[in-house]
């Protein structure tokens, strides 16, 4: 069986379970699995390895324990606000957007040293104005999507299939309020984690249908 492989912040972890395979969680992953796991019985172990208030070098000093080692044949990867959000409320811990790129791209470029074969796929840092982002909604605004043009970029350079969700989120506002999709301008409602794992799934079934059999 083939492993997929969840990484990035607390988007991703969405209250997974905190063993080697953090399973059950709330979130993005667990949809994955379900619509994958219902379409191609089988074809997947997924292994959910995200964590709560990770910015982009918090996830590359884990990375041996919690990427590498799992040779993951799909990754997904889900980094950015953070490295925007710990620069705020007086914390001044944030990564400013080259930073980001460097602690992102050593990430990448480690995972496929070591495992080659792997196919990761990175997703667009998102957000919208709501009740966690709105006090500082114009660095939220600005300092992210910095970040998700620093992840296309990376995404590009190494070929990388690159899923877009800023522009879908910010359409989907024309059709309810911004917490129907992102609870509070960061975290996704149901709705939110749904639509992501929606892309996910169409990215992967578009690029590597070879690892679906």
């Amino acid at each position: 069986m083939k492993t997929f492989l969840f990484q990035g912040d607390s988007i991703t972890d969405a209250g997974r379970c905190r063993d080697k395979y953090g399973k059950d969680s709330h979130g993005y992953p667990t949809f994955v699995e379900g619509i994958l796991g219902a379409k191609y019985p089988n074809a997947f172990d997924f292994i959910n390895m995200g964590v709560s208030g990770n910015r982009s070098v918090d996830m590359l000093a884990r990375i041996k324990e919690d990427a590498i080692n799992y040779k993951p044949d799909v990754l997904t990867v889900l980094i950015g606000v953070n490295d925007v959000w710990h620069e705020l409320g007086g914390r001044r811990n944030g990564i400013d957007a080259d930073l980001y790129f460097t602690y992102y791209e050593m990430f990448v470029t480690q995972v496929l040293k070591m495992c080659p074969n792997t196919k990761i796929f990175i997703l667009e840092p998102f957000v919208l104005k709501a009740s966690a982002t709105e006090h500082d909604w114009d660095i939220f605004k600005n300092e992210v999507h910095l970040r998700a043009v620093k992840a296309r970029e990376l995404a590009e350079k190494y070929s990388l299939p690159f899923i877009p969700l800023q522009e879908t989120f910010d359409e989907l506002t024309e059709t309810a309020p911004a917490d129907h999709w992102l609870k509070d301008g960061v975290h996704p409602a149901p709705a939110g984690h749904y639509l992501i794992a929606e892309k996910i799934v169409a990215a992967v079934e578009k690029n590597c249908p070879e690892l679906l059999k």
